[in-house]
Order: structure tokens, then C-alpha cells, then sequence
């Protein structure tokens, strides 16, 4: 179909006319009972565009009826909190009654008018239209006949993306409220980083562990060392599902709190964890490490969880020296370990897990240093506590 008559395939259309026509019901009621004040139902108007759930009513009939199919329209659909609020839906009411006449006079005349050109074409004199009962029955009127069924089509259409266009710019959300959707958006975005980091750390620590697991088990070729292998494993990936249960608990719930999330004072799980895959785990806890604040005990407990995951990862089973200590002045955390032979691209990369651990540790107020220092790959993590 060519492209000036696709409106007439588009639902969006027909529910714009049946919107424009709505304000037309009351005002045919109004003239049934006094059709010597027509101005009385834009007078109402006013009072009653002040109260504030008019503009959640009106905004809903918008998204209904003017934007069918669009998934986030730009109209709001919350009561009027300010008075500018309330000022721009007595403007949209006034608008949309001044566009509702509009569209009543050409859906009703425009009609009569072509029924009455064509009637003239066909010999009948016309009686009842101004104008053209001055003039006599003729064929030329034939070709007149469709003009005002274009102008018809053209009136709906051009009414229908009038009334959808006022709508967004008088429905539309306010400075206030685009702001607060704009920090709504952003904390939601920061909640899925949340939970991405929440995810590769805890599955990712028990995955390397099961791979490190698996091919020592398979390298040794001993009955014992194998049961204890898969025991290592099992009690690893019981400790990740735990871990993600929590994860989903907190995308099943908005409000979840997240008290439930692991802390440093449950680090011996992870110790135990890289102990049981061969590291060499060298431990020094000092300090009330149950002391901590929540954020910082959560987010420190993932970042040793990091450490050791990237250990396994990339060195092996191989010797382990881990330092946590909680003073007046805040938490400190080291890990230490032998050099990978890929410590180059290690240091050149760095990995998502590493800039992880920096990005956290930002957040918190802190700083975290990862990489070589005297022979050894390094991660030293300093967190104030107040």
C-alpha cells in the first residue's frame, strides 16, 4: 500500500478517533440540556483539571488510546504533584475538548457534504447546504464528491498525531519525575552489576575450584586422593548453590535485603575452599572481623573470594599467604603467591576479576593495588571502616 494510505491499515488511527470523540459524549449531553451555553463543559474543566488524579486518568486514557503497542510512551500515568503539574492537565483537557469539536464537525459534515455533491452530480438539486443550494444540479460535481472524503482522511490523521503530540508534551513527565526515573534506571543498572560481580565471584571461585579438583585427582590416579578430591568438590558446589539461591532471591525480590550475603567473617569457608585444591593456604585473621560494617565485610569477603579464585586460576596449587587485619583505621587485605608463567599478560590484561576488585574497593572509599612485588603476584586491599 503506498506509504499516505498506511494509516488507514494502523489500529493507532481508529483508537485516536474513538480518544477525540470521548469529550464529545459530555458535551452532546450538555447541549441536550442547554444548547444555549455550549461554553459551560470548558468551563468545568478547569476546577476539575486542578485535582490531582485527573492527570493519572487522563494519562492512562493516553497510553490506551494514542500510543497502543509502545512499551514505555512518554506520558505519565501518576497524579499531579505540583501545581505546574496541575496547570499543564487544565491545558491538556482545554486542548483536547477544542480538538474533540474539530474532530466531531469533519467526521460529521464532511461525510453529508460528499453524500450531497455526489446527489448533485446525479441531477438532485441540493437544499440544505450552504452554498451549493445556490447552484444547479450538474455532472462536473462528480468530481468534486471525493475531496471532502480526502479532507476527512486527512483530518483524522493529522488530528490523531496533533492530540498524540500535545499529549506527550502536557502528560509528559516532569523535570522532577524524568529525574527521579533517571536515578530509579541507574540504581537498577548498578543492582545488575551488583549481581554480575555476585555471580563470578561465587561461581566462578567454585568452578576453578572443581576444574583444579578434577585434573589433580586425575593426574594422581589415587583412590584416596580422588574421594577426597570429590568430596572437595561436592562441599564447593553445595557452597555455590547456597550462593546462588541468594542471587536469585535477590532478582525474585526487589526489596530483599542484603544481609544474607556472605562476610569476611565467614572467610575460613574460603580458605578451606582453596585448601582443599591444593594451595597451601598460609592464614593470619586479626582483629573483630565480626566488627565490621556490613558493606565493607560483604564487599571484602568477595574480593578475598577473587583473590584466591585468580590464584587457582592462573598458579595453580601452589603456596598462599593470606593477611587480614581490622584495625581503628580500617581493613587491610593481602594475598600472595608465587609468579604465574603468564604474569606478563596477566599484569598486561588484568581481567575482569582484578579491575573487580579495584572497582569495588573505590567504591568503598578505599584503593586496591594488584600485581608483581618481589617475586610475587600481589593483591593489597585497604577499606576504611568509618
Amino acid at each position: 500500500m503506498p506509504r499516505p494510505l498506511r494509516p488507514l491499515l494502523r489500529g493507532a488511527t481508529y483508537t485516536r478517533l474513538l480518544h477525540l470523540w470521548v469529550p464529545m459524549l459530555a458535551v452532546s449531553v450538555w447541549l441536550f440540556i442547554d444548547m444555549s451555553t455550549p461554553w459551560v463543559p470548558a468551563l468545568l474543566l478547569v476546577p476539575l483539571g486542578l485535582l490531582p488524579g485527573v492527570r493519572r486518568g487522563e494519562g492512562v486514557q493516553a497510553r490506551l488510546l494514542l500510543t497502543p503497542g509502545e512499551r514505555e510512551p512518554d506520558i505519565a500515568v501518576t497524579p499531579s504533584a505540583t501545581w505546574r503539574d496541575r496547570l499543564r492537565t487544565v491545558v491538556w483537557l482545554q486542548a483536547r475538548m477544542l480538538l474533540g469539536a474539530a474532530t466531531m464537525f469533519g467526521t460529521v459534515w464532511l461525510p453529508i457534504l460528499s453524500f450531497e455533491l455526489a446527489s448533485a452530480a446525479l441531477g438532485h438539486r441540493v437544499t440544505d447546504m450552504p452554498f451549493l443550494d445556490r447552484f444547479p444540479p450538474h455532472g462536473a460535481y462528480a468530481f468534486l464528491a471525493p475531496l471532502p472524503l480526502l479532507a476527512l482522511y486527512g483530518l483524522v490523521v493529522g488530528l490523531g498525531e496533533l492530540v498524540t503530540a500535545l499529549a506527550r508534551r502536557l502528560l509528559g513527565p516532569s523535570p522532577a519525575e524524568r529525574l527521579a526515573a533517571l536515578e530509579e534506571r541507574t540504581e537498577q543498572l548498578l543492582e545488575r552489576t551488583r549481581i554480575a560481580r555476585e555471580l563470578h565471584d561465587s561461581i566462578g571461585h567454585a568452578l576453578t575450584v572443581a576444574v583444579v579438583q578434577a585434573g589433580a585427582a586425575r593426574a594422581a590416579r589415587e583412590p584416596e586422593f580422588t574421594d577426597r578430591a570429590l568430596a572437595a568438590i561436592e562441599d564447593t558446589g553445595r557452597a555455590a548453590l547456597e550462593d546462588l539461591e541468594r542471587v536469585l532471591g535477590v532478582l525474585r525480590e526487589a526489596e530483599r535485603p542484603v544481609t544474607g550475603r556472605p562476610t569476611l567473617a565467614e572467610a575460613d569457608r574460603l580458605l578451606e575452599s582453596a585448601r582443599a585444591a591444593g594451595a597451601e593456604v598460609d592464614a593470619e585473621l586479626s582483629g573483630p572481623l565480626e566488627s565490621l560494617p556490613g558493606p565493607v565485610s560483604r564487599e571484602g569477603y568477595r574480593m578475598l573470594q577473587e583473590s584466591l579464585t585468580n590464584v587457582l586460576r592462573h598458579a595453580g596449587p601452589v603456596p598462599v599467604r593470606v593477611r587480614v587485619a581490622v584495625t581503628d583505621g580500617g581493613l587491610a587485605l593481602e594475598v600472595r603467591n608465587p609468579l604465574p608463567g603468564d604474569t606478563a599478560g596477566r599484569a598486561r590484561h588484568g581481567g575482569s576479576g582484578l579491575r573487580g576488585i579495584r572497582e569495588r574497593a573505590a567504591l568503598l572509599g578505599g584503593r586496591a593495588r594488584t600485581g608483581p612485588d618481589t617475586g610475587d603476584w600481589r593483591v593489597r586491599v585497604e577499606l576504611p571502616v568509618s
